[in-house]
């Protein structure tokens, strides 16, 4: 009877344990994700504030009064509703400089109470150089229904720097746009939906029937059957308790539930204004060959002066010459397989020198012709 060797067990053992790792390296296992990062509750949604405001304390850095006259308007304006009325003469003649009209934005967060503070952004409307050491005066930010949500004030903190001197100047980041940690207290609260009725929309962040179906049924196993059903791609309908404390506990648990989303579609990327090629997963490529070149027209016109013959009754004039070239560059040939992912086409066309531009077009013919196996999303 045939014996196997302990040096041959041992062989076969270590190829099949480097047969399982490569099989586990090439098709890693999907990872999976909690419920709060697929999918948010109908409802439950952040409110955008806008308000219009004055920056004072500028070292000389605000709106110009001649060029940008509303900003004075509002310090006029601002002064009467202090109690201070300048004369006409007086007022005409404001001219500061140390001011600048700003817009304040700030996003205002879903369960937000009064009296709780947020942070704003301030940005600059007129001509001012820098809001550098300014401070934002009083500013209410109203919503989209016209209400006041909140009210700004404080110091304004400019991240960047710059300094001029002789005509030559010198700037890092952006110094007419600042923040205000904590700038604005809110002063109303926004209604939420999540104690009406008797269910709860989960809003997918990104739609897919897959991830929909999987949510519902995670629910479903962890809360009972029935408890929840996936009505569409992008929204998933569940049975929620009515008590606010019992829901609140329900919504904690359901949140933290893991989920293996669907994977993605495969899709191509191509940003043709600035020549960006973003790839997704699994792009791959029917059985083609690729062949690209270049052609490139030169015209240089160079103008020369014609002299008539001193006897003669011409007169001197200027003859443009034109000189037209063409040139065509060696077109590299690639033959790609079936199978073969864009990746690898990717890193194939690099080798050859080829230009974003040129992939960009290589993508799209490659596309045309069916033989890239993904959406083609051009923006």
């Amino acid at each position: 009877m045939f014996q196997r060797s302990p040096l041959r067990s041992t062989f076969f053992l270590l190829c099949a344990a480097a047969l399982w790792l490569a099989g586990a390296l090439s098709a890693p296992p999907a990872r999976a994700m909690a419920i709060r990062d697929l999918a948010t509750v109908q409802g439950v949604r952040s409110n955008h504030l806008v308000g219009y405001g004055l920056v004072v304390g500028l070292s000389g850095t605000g709106d110009q009064a001649t060029q940008v006259p509303y900003t004075t308007q509002s310090l006029l304006n601002m002064f009467k509703r202090l109690g201070i009325n300048l004369p006409a003469s007086d007022a005409q003649n404001l001219q500061p400089k140390d001011l600048a009209a700003v817009m304040v934005t700030a996003n205002l967060p879903p369960f937000a109470l009064p009296g709780q503070k947020i942070n704003i952004t301030v940005s600059a409307v007129g001509n001012a150089s820098s809001l550098a050491g300014g401070t934002l005066l009083m500013t209410p930010l109203k919503g989209a229904d016209g209400r006041t949500y909140a009210v700004a004030q404080g110091n304004v903190v400019v991240s960047g720097y710059g300094a001029s001197a002789g005509g030559s100047s010198t700037q890092v980041n952006f110094l007419t746009a600042g923040t205000v940690p904590a700038g604005a207290t809110v002063e109303r609260s926004v209604p939420d939906a999540l104690d009406q009725g008797p269910t709860l929309t989960l809003a997918l962040d990104t739609p897919s029937f897959g991830t929909a179906a999987r949510i519902a049924q995670a629910i479903n196993q962890s809360f009972g059957a029935r408890t929840a059903v996936a009505l569409n791609a992008g929204m998933v309908r569940v049975q929620a308790p009515p008590d606010p404390g019992a829901r609140t506990a329900f919504l904690g648990q359901l949140r933290g539930l893991d989920v293996t989303p669907e994977a993605p579609p495969a899709k191509v990327v191509i940003d043709a204004r600035s020549g960006t090629v973003v790839l997704g997963q699994n792009v791959t490529l029917g059985a083609c060959a690729v062949a690209h070149g270049n052609l490139s027209v030169t015209i240089n016109t160079r103008y020369e002066v014609s002299q008539p013959n001193p006897l003669g009754a011409g007169q001197t004039a200027v003859v443009p010459k034109a000189n037209v070239q063409a040139k065509s560059s060696k077109a590299d040939l690639l033959m790609f397989r079936p199978g073969v992912t864009l990746e690898a086409v990717v890193r194939a066309l690099n080798a050859v020198g080829a230009s974003p531009n040129d992939l960009i077009a290589i993508v799209q013919a490659m596309k045309e012709a069916g033989a890239l196996h993904a959406q083609l999303d051009v923006i």
